[in-house]
């Protein structure tokens, strides 16, 4: 959340050439409401199952840059799938520059709390774990957009001339 995950997914697509698939709004699509009111009218568990039906879905997809939902990778299993196909990049930020960063947007249901900055801290604590396990860390806390996507798109390549 507040990383910069679908701004520079779409800035990786573009300059690979790749398609840009955001998870998010596909859940959105087939649910034919906000990821908001999902949480709101089905809760979080039925949230989480669309995540999971996607994941399935685009498990063999080639050529795609795909930018998930925090929740989706801070999954285990979910991750493990990912890595099976996927270079998968987590992007990061301290606490406060992520509530600095959203703290002005209402589309984020787990911050719809009284202490939405307590709320990220421990998402974060919760999810470092296994974001820890992604195949590549990038601090987003200094740098723009681009740059993190320049930095991603090295990394990528990097790693795709060892394979």
């Amino acid at each position: 959340m507040g990383t910069g995950k679908s701004s520079v997914g779409r800035l990786l697509a573009e300059q690979f050439q790749f398609k840009f698939l955001d998870t998010d709004e596909l859940i959105e699509q087939r649910a034919g409401k906000s990821i908001a009111q999902i949480f709101e009218q089905d809760g979080e568990a039925a949230f989480r199952k669309y995540e999971q039906d996607i994941l399935q879905e685009i498990g063999e997809l080639k050529q795609v840059v795909i930018s998930t939902g925090g929740g989706l990778g801070a999954n285990p299993a979910n991750l493990a799938s990912l890595k099976k196909h996927a270079l998968v990049i987590c992007l990061w930020a301290p606490p406060q520059v992520v509530w600095q960063r959203v703290r002005n947007q209402s589309h984020r249901p787990l911050l719809q709390t009284t202490d939405p900055q307590a709320k990220i801290r421990e998402l974060l604590a919760e999810r470092e774990p296994v974001y820890r396990e992604a195949d590549i860390l990038v601090n987003t806390e200094v740098r723009s957009l681009k740059e993190v996507a320049q930095h991603v798109g090295h990394e990528f390549y990097l790693a795709t001339r060892q394979r």
